[in-house]
């Protein structure tokens, strides 16, 4: 599994530090500002990616509707599929923060990732909020697709079936998937926002 851990020190000039998500981008927006440094110490930027495919998964293992997902093996799936090839990159972030559901340090999401043989390219921690409240984040999961000029071209759920039901995955649309297949057939994400579902992200105050 190909991964290394992040975490957010700068993300993009205004940030609403309310408890609250921000106003959501808009799809069609660029999203290349986002600075992040890995536990190394070494700062990346989401530009660094440009002509590459970004996934955002926001996760919290503590989250019944995430466990829908890693328990039946759908989310890992996804990862898989999505990351086959050099040309994605998959980031899993946990903006809980310290005391709420779902908090990791970076030793243990890396046991959570290793317990169910997760495949992101990267754990971002964002204990902070800074990242999830830039993109509106709003439940575990949600999910967003970032094409390789950098334009969020899917925002919304990972599916089309909102139960905690671990049984309702089958059967249901994965609209990362959909939306990753668009791209590779050259067209339009045809459903390029839906409602996301699931816990709400644990943001501190």
């Amino acid at each position: 599994m190909r991964k290394f851990f992040i975490t957010t020190s700068l993300i993009a000039a205004s940030v609403t530090m309310a408890g609250t998500a921000s106003a959501k981008i808009a799809t069609g927006s660029n999203v290349s500002d986002m600075t992040v440094t890995d536990s190394n110490g070494k700062t990346h930027n989401l530009s660094d990616f440009a002509g590459k495919r970004v996934v955002l998964e926001w996760t919290n293992e503590g989250c019944p509707y995430v466990k829908k997902h890693y328990n039946t093996n759908n989310m890992q799936d996804t990862q898989k599929m999505a990351t086959a090839n050099d040309d994605t990159v998959w980031l899993s972030i946990i903006s809980s923060a310290p005391g709420k559901q779902g908090y990791k340090s970076g030793a243990e999401a890396n046991a959570t990732a290793e317990k169910y043989d997760a495949a992101p390219t990267a754990i971002v921690l964002d204990p902070s909020g800074a990242m999830g409240r830039t993109f509106a984040a709003k439940t575990t999961p949600h999910m967003y697709v970032i094409d390789e000029n950098q334009t969020l071209v899917y925002q919304g759920a990972i599916d089309d079936n909102r139960s905690a039901n671990p049984a309702t995955v089958k059967g249901a649309k994965n609209y990362v998937k959909a939306a990753l297949a668009d791209m590779d057939a050259g067209r339009a994400v045809v459903e390029s926002e839906t409602a996301p579902y699931g816990c709400s992200v644990k943001y501190g105050s």
